[in-house]
């Protein structure tokens, strides 16, 4: 029985999220017939032009910092793509990620992506962990700040109270300090997770990673603020948006789908129309997530009819050579 019981807690471990994620669903399913989709379907129609084309311009401005992730680890890895494929090679597959999923997308994808272009399998994973490194680490920081400081309300029936959210705002973003002074002073120069090891970056790259993921943070909830008709504090409005980004990866699902709205809706449904609300979660899939797979579906498709182009990719880390056996 001693022997069993590991193993079931490790499959009750890999089955919680998906529970989690269908009852998030059926609340979302719940909240949805009762909506009045006629009202929300006005109140998308009433965002006007001007606000819909700066969303739009704030979401490609987005899609382009996080496509300077694979630019820093570029620069890091020196992977031998030039600077242009290398961004392209990110956005395409950052489109990709938030409509089907981070396995498909962000790893997946993106893996195929590289690797036919020429880069070696090993380095193209340290360019995915990296860039994961440097969008969680924006995260902790920005999530630090507002949850910390100013965090959101919370419905009465959630386990987690606004002291709570406080508290583990100001532990990641501690979390993210940690992790710039390793940069700067650590003497074991990489980072271990399980069997799995990244060297660290110098202290300015270091910085440079959380300057331009803090910035994206900080570009996506301008994006939805605006979209919100600025009628709900900014921080207030990041903070809601950190607490959905961590639900959508908790509970798997694609995209986000219902998640995002179910934890604005819980958390800002009392400050604005439910409609309303709504409205401008659609308008910011629409501008945020849909929009880009207008040219990223041809980019990676062109790319495929391309084939495998003839790159000399040398194996480097953290801009050092090293010898692979």
């Amino acid at each position: 029985m001693s022997a069993s019981a590991p193993g079931g807690r490790a499959r009750l471990l890999k089955l919680a999220p998906w529970g989690l994620a269908i009852l998030v669903l059926a609340l979302v399913g719940r909240q949805a017939m009762t909506l009045d989709w006629a009202e929300v379907w006005a109140a998308l129609r009433a965002q006007s032009t001007a606000t819909l084309g700066l969303a739009l311009l704030l979401a490609a401005l987005s899609h382009g910092l996080y496509a300077s992730f694979d630019l820093v680890s570029r620069r890091m890895l020196r992977h031998g793509l030039t600077a242009w494929r290398t961004a392209v090679t990110a956005a395409t597959s950052y489109a990709f990620n938030l409509n089907f999923g981070a396995l498909l997308g962000g790893m997946a994808l993106r893996l195929r992506m590289y690797t036919r272009q020429g880069v070696d399998a090993a380095i193209a994973g340290q360019v995915i962990a990296w860039s994961l490194v440097t969008n969680w680490l924006g995260y902790f920081l920005v999530g630090g700040i507002v949850l910390g400081l100013a965090p959101p309300p919370v419905p009465e029936e959630w386990p987690l109270t606004r002291d709570a959210l406080r508290v583990a705002g100001l532990a990641i973003g501690a979390l993210g300090v940690a992790y710039l002074v390793a940069c700067g002073v650590s003497r074991r120069r990489e980072l271990r997770w399980r069997e799995h090891r990244l060297a660290l970056p110098r202290a300015r790259i270091a910085l440079l990673q959380a300057a331009l993921s803090s910035a994206n943070w900080l570009l996506i909830g301008t994006l939805v603020w605006m979209l919100l008709g600025r009628r709900v504090e900014f921080a207030t409005t990041v903070a809601v948006l950190q607490l959905a980004a961590v639900a959508g990866v908790v509970t798997h699902v694609p995209a986000g789908l219902g998640v995002l709205e179910a934890v604005f809706l819980a958390t800002l449904g009392s400050r604005l129309p439910q409609t309303q609300l709504l409205a401008a979660l659609l308008a910011y899939r629409a501008t945020y997530y849909l929009a880009p797979l207008a040219w990223a579906v041809p980019a990676y498709f062109l790319g495929e009819g391309r084939g495998r182009a003839l790159v000399q990719v040398p194996l480097r880390t953290c801009g050092r050579s090293s010898s692979r056996p």
